[in-house]
């Protein structure tokens, strides 16, 4: 099966690509070579092979169990910011300055 310029116009046209004239023909030839291209796989006997949608299809879960672990202490990551009050980090305001002091 091969691509006409008028699908490879609709496709352009759905995707939002412009194209004018010649590059309309020249993706409509690179396309086609790129459908050619895949010709051998075709040719495959494939009969009595299921189809596979994961490449680890009988396994159900993969990850590991969520296991909390100890985080940092507050004092700790605190005394690492440049600037903290009450705390929490103290940064500067980035929408003007009506917030007072935080």
């Amino acid at each position: 099966m091969y691509l006409s310029e008028d699908d490879v116009r609709a496709i352009a046209t759905y995707t939002r690509i412009a194209l004018d004239g010649d590059e309309l023909r020249a993706m409509c030839r690179d396309l086609n070579q790129i459908i050619e291209s895949l010709r051998p796989i075709t040719e495959y006997d494939l009969a009595g092979v299921a189809p596979t949608f994961h490449p680890i299809a009988g396994l159900s879960n993969v990850m590991r169990d969520d296991q909390p672990l100890p985080g940092l202490e507050r004092q700790a990551v605190l005394d690492n910011a440049p600037e903290s009050l009450d705390g929490q980090f103290r940064i500067p305001p980035i929408l003007g300055d009506e917030g007072g002091d935080r």
